[in-house]
């Protein structure tokens, strides 16, 4: 995937990414646990609000290092290094790139780092 091209998919990202962080994170604020009124409710009320808390949470930590991601693809592209494995240094495969443009690793060493 050439540059231009890839820049331009990854500040739409990017873009998406900001819109949906900030509503995560008024959506996380409004549903905190000691925000949240006290009235009768039933024992099992109280469990599936913290279930639905830490959904939030893991949710927000999830675009949150999906942005880093981002954000660090189009540091590549600056830098010139954009579609090369950070590890191994060969050519990410540009069906790789098209599928997901943020990818800093070849399809080996990223295989390599999730068996770690």
């Amino acid at each position: 995937m050439d540059p231009a091209t890839a820049r331009k998919r990854l500040e739409e990202m990017l873009a998406d990414l900001d819109r949906s962080i900030d509503i995560l994170r008024g959506e996380h604020r409004t549903e905190r646990i000691e925000e949240l009124p006290f009235y009768d409710t039933h024992p099992a009320d109280s469990g599936s609000t913290l279930s639905d808390t830490d959904r939030g949470e893991a949710v927000l930590e999830a675009a949150k290092r999906q942005r880093g991601a981002v954000a660090a693809a189009i540091e590549r592209i600056d830098a010139g290094t954009y579609g090369l494995c950070v590890d191994c240094g060969t050519t990410v495969p540009d069906g790789r790139l098209e599928a997901r443009p943020e990818a800093a690793r070849c399809v080996q060493c990223q295989s390599k780092l999730e068996r770690r």
